[in-house]
């Protein structure tokens, strides 16, 4: 046995580990601390979703995709109802379209609230962690008013919506953890309709950026651990397939929403931020920047949804379930009605691909149908399962507390690497 045989150890990192994010287990080679291999091994929270998916009707696997990566529920029911509608030949309506355009946004905020807290909890920073979270609950509570759930929404539908955006916000009661001024400015809001309860969040949030920015970009600490960690060279992230804020924070300003533009993502106006060095801390730069520009974006979309109403669905009974109006006095209806949830519909022969950009990356949806009421094949590009496959060539050399870093600036979600 070699010298350098006894000197190096193999450990396991996770998948019990806090910053493992779930349930990563990476089986590192160390040298001392240094990090001489790493070796992910994935497959701890496989749940079929790709399978369970062919086996029920197309509009009953719509609910699976915010399980997959559960910090961006809509941006995943997006690409497989775009998926749907691409092989079914219909388009959503505008103001849908707007809608869906405007709560992918907010979907990304959520992300980003989430990544921003958990990575600085990981590197020992906790007071953000709470900070990100006061504002995330706020946007949770949008999720609520218009699907009934706070995570977990499946509120796109093929051809549209589930409904309209609500009239009014519910209000919050006295608790513990709501009283006094707290409780009368959470109210305020709440006293009109959902995009009067947007106007004030949006003009309040940008302040609230620069909050976590106050405690982080500066921070001497926080720069130690994250410049210069994790450098990925703009022809590294390209040969990995990376995506998102791993790809623009080497320096490519590639965004599916400004690239292959879909929903209403060519009538707004907003900014691609990129960075200069491929680490650590241009990736958080990137995503601090990203939470802006999505505010932006909301800014736009209430200020159109505001001008102009109309339908959220397309008046195709195929796809569409009828009014319960109707439901109440047309038998014909009612029938209809059921066969739409239990049976679903046909879908014409064909396959297609629809990605979106989401949160952390190109998320996609491979969707293969033969004319039956169940998908032939679903396959689901997920952006966390492709950068995880760079993390040996991107930690190698680092030393253990590195990897911690490099983890935490992957935004990893198991629900969708392991699928």
């Amino acid at each position: 046995m070699s010298a350098q045989e006894i000197r190096n150890y193999t450990m396991n990192f996770g998948p019990q580990h806090p910053a493992a994010h779930g349930v990563l287990r990476l089986v590192l080679e160390m040298d001392g601390e240094t990090v001489v291999r790493a070796d992910p091994h994935i497959g701890l929270l496989h749940r079929g979703t790709e399978k369970l998916a062919e086996s029920k009707p197309f509009n009953q696997s719509i609910g699976y995709m915010d399980r997959l990566d559960y910090v961006s529920m809509m941006c995943n029911e997006h690409a497989y109802v775009r998926a749907i509608e691409a092989l079914l030949g219909i388009e959503a309506p505008v103001r849908a379209q707007y809608i869906r355009t405007m709560f992918d946004e907010i979907t990304r905020i959520l992300n980003h609230l989430m990544w921003v807290g958990s990575n600085a909890l990981d590197l020992g920073a906790m007071a953000v962690f709470l900070y990100a979270f006061r504002e995330r609950e706020e946007l949770m509570d949008c999720y609520e008013a218009v699907s009934g759930a706070r995570m977990h929404a499946t509120y796109y539908r093929p051809g549209g919506v589930y409904r309209d955006l609500p009239g009014k916000m519910p209000q919050y009661r006295e608790s513990p953890w709501h009283k006094g001024a707290d409780l009368k400015r959470l109210n305020s809001w709440r006293e009109g309709s959902m995009l009067d309860y947007l106007d004030q969040f949006t003009a309040d949030f940008f302040k609230k950026v620069d909050e976590y920015e106050e405690l982080l970009t500066n921070n001497r600490i926080w720069k130690q651990r994250t410049v210069g960690i994790g450098v990925v060279s703009p022809e590294m992230a390209q040969q990995w397939g990376m995506t998102g804020a791993l790809l623009r924070g080497s320096g490519i300003a590639w965004d599916l929403r400004k690239k292959q533009p879909y929903a209403m993502y060519a009538d707004v106006d907003f900014d691609i931020p990129v960075g200069v060095n491929g680490d650590c801390y241009d990736r958080y730069l990137v995503r601090v920047e990203e939470m802006r520009q999505s505010n932006r974006i909301i800014q736009q979309c209430v200020k159109w949804l505001r001008a102009n109403p109309g339908p959220v669905m397309v008046d195709n009974f195929k796809v569409a379930p009828p009014k319960r109006e109707a439901m109440k006095e047309d038998m014909e209806a009612l029938i209809h009605h059921f066969k739409l949830f239990t049976e679903g519909y046909g879908v014409p022969a064909g396959e297609t691909y629809a990605a979106v950009e989401a949160p952390k990356g190109e998320f996609g949806c491979y969707l293969v149908s033969d004319g039956a009421n169940k998908p032939f094949r679903v396959h689901l590009r997920a952006p966390g399962f492709a950068h995880l496959s760079s993390m040996d060539a991107v930690v190698r050399g680092h030393m253990l507390a590195d990897a911690v870093a490099v983890i935490g600036t992957y935004d990893l979600v198991f629900g969708e690497v392991d699928r």
